[in-house]
């Protein structure tokens, strides 16, 4: 008898099938449907498959009685009661390096559309205008960007930047001393010395409105950010105002709060370039992931530790 899974985030039909041959999956991708697998099925799952946006409250884990795993698909895992887990031994164990090399990209796209300003030229051209009606674009090449976050995805943001001849600083809570990249022990000063500004950092309170205006101010007129981490790490309200006074030159945004609606404050912008949450999604990089979650749920079911544990 395969063991319980409740998935508490969509599948597609490749996911479903995947992880369908080891588990037994009961969905509860929404608070209706949540509600009634808890109800029928609460006793016996065994596993929980989430994700760090939606994870999985205290009271929720306090409803599974014989639950041993979470999984989180992608590298968050900021939303899982890790407290309330750890209390019960549960295992906490997600899809860190699975995404990596398709976050880095999507942050460069973002980049590079937000500097060039891809999507107002595209809306420009369609609307019949010419090049000479339209204002310049800085060169993007030959700059500098300070990466907030040093870990894997933002090691592999830096190794892009190298191909187009940026120089590289970054900020961490401690110098990664292997790396060739400036280490700046201030953010502020990061942002300072930056043209642009690529945000990798882990979510969660820890870092919640870590941009602010003091750090956007630092950034200047000239300066480009550009979020792929979480939502919570950058002050909404005061991205909104920098951009609307001129503070920054720009914004790409993959990530913001409120999802899944995006801020008002910064919808009409003309200086801001937003994707819903998409920087970690490709077909790669989910087939990757489940693969990691069915690894480590394998390991943990035969007595293994798993791979990636949080």
């Amino acid at each position: 008898m395969l063991p319980t899974l409740l998935a508490l985030i969509p599948l597609t039909s490749e996911s479903r099938a995947s992880i369908g041959a080891s588990f037994d999956i009961i969905d509860a991708r929404d608070p209706a449907s949540r509600d009634q697998a808890f109800a029928a099925h609460g006793e016996g799952v065994r596993a929980v498959l989430t994700n760090g946006s939606t994870g999985i409250s205290a009271a929720d884990i306090e409803r599974l009685p014989h639950l041993e795993l979470i999984g989180a698909l992608g590298a968050g895992y900021e939303n899982i009661a890790r407290d309330a887990a750890k209390a019960r031994g549960i295992v906490v164990a997600n899809g860190a390096g699975t995404n990596d090399d398709c976050v880095a990209d999507h942050a460069f796209a973002l980049l590079l559309a937000t500097v060039r300003a891809i999507p107002a030229l595209d809306q420009a051209c369609r609307a019949g205008r010419w090049r000479d009606e339209l204002p310049l674009q800085p060169n993007f090449s030959g700059k500098r960007l300070g990466v907030v976050g040093l870990g894997n995805i933002g090691r592999k943001v830096a190794r892009r930047a190298l191909g187009f001849d940026l120089e590289v600083g970054y900020h961490n809570r401690h110098a990664q001393l292997e790396t060739p990249y400036a280490y700046f022990d201030a953010l502020i000063a990061l942002a300072g010395w930056a043209d642009y500004l690529v945000v990798t950092t882990p979510g969660g309170a820890a870092t919640r409105h870590l941009i602010d205006a003091d750090v956007l101010d630092a950034l200047g007129p000239r300066g480009y950010l550009v979020n792929v981490a979480r939502g919570s790490v950058v002050d909404t309200a005061a991205l909104g105002r920098a951009l609307e006074h001129g503070v920054i030159a720009g914004a790409g945004l993959d990530v913001y709060e409120g999802e899944p609606a995006p801020p008002a404050l910064l919808t009409g912008s003309p200086r801001v370039v937003l994707t819903p949450h998409v920087g970690g999604r490709s077909p790669e990089a989910l087939a990757a992931s489940v693969a990691r979650f069915i690894d480590n749920a394998t390991r943990h079911f035969s007595g293994q530790p798993v791979l990636t544990p949080v």
